[in-house]
């Protein structure tokens, strides 16, 4: 086996794991905003952010990508890096589902808790920095970690509209190299699992010392 393919594979890791890292960052960002747009007490805000969320999670990853990376173009624009594309188009991705997953744990904190950080004389801002939004993403963290696994797999999809050099298009390039599929793409499949598998282990992990599931 010759090791600079090996080196390769790493390469296309390193790609993989930078380009989810920025989406979970970006998107962790964004989904915060947008989580806290969804409980706000005006009904525009709530709903347009809720349209939002409905539109993004009907578009597939690889449709938003395209736009990404070609829409600039098409507007007259200078062409973005593929990298640039890839992190726009999964932030905008991440962020509607970990916004909804987060709303959720929020909406699950008790009602209690908001009444006596009322009756302290806390302003709704204070109310939800100091009481609710510790409380809300203690809840969240299992299931936050469980989709960076599903981010981590969905940064292949990157090289097939952008042109990203990740972990899976590396793996086609020694492919149509060597033609070994069963042996590059075999290498790819274990790397991205030893990536997964952790988080993935993780997740149950949180989920069983913060007890969840029985809340």
């Amino acid at each position: 086996m010759n090791m600079q393919y090996i080196g390769s594979l790493l390469q296309g890791l390193w790609g993989t794991v930078l380009l989810s890292l920025l989406t979970f960052l970006f998107g962790g960002l964004f989904g915060l905003v947008i989580a806290l747009a969804r409980i706000s007490p005006l009904r525009v805000v709530a709903r347009v952010t809720q349209a939002y969320i409905q539109f993004m999670q009907g578009l597939p990853l690889l449709v938003l990508m395209g736009l990404c990376f070609y829409g600039p173009s098409l507007m007259g624009m200078q062409s973005v890096n593929p990298l640039f594309a890839a992190t726009l188009a999964m932030t905008f991705y991440a962020g509607a589902y970990l916004g909804e997953i987060w709303r959720g744990c929020l909406e699950a904190v008790p009602k209690s808790q908001w009444e006596a950080a009322e009756c302290l004389g806390l302003s709704r801002w204070q109310r939800m920095r100091l009481v609710i939004l510790p409380q809300g993403l203690r809840l969240a963290t299992p299931p936050t970690v469980g989709f960076m696994v599903q981010i981590v797999k969905n940064t292949s999809v990157a090289s097939l509209v952008v042109g990203y050099t990740e972990l899976s298009y590396n793996a086609k390039v020694l492919n149509n190299t060597t033609f070994q599929p069963f042996l590059y793409f075999g290498l790819a499949g274990l790397l991205y699992f030893a990536v997964c598998y952790p988080l993935s282990r993780q997740a149950r992990k949180l989920e069983r010392k913060l007890n969840v599931s029985r809340r």
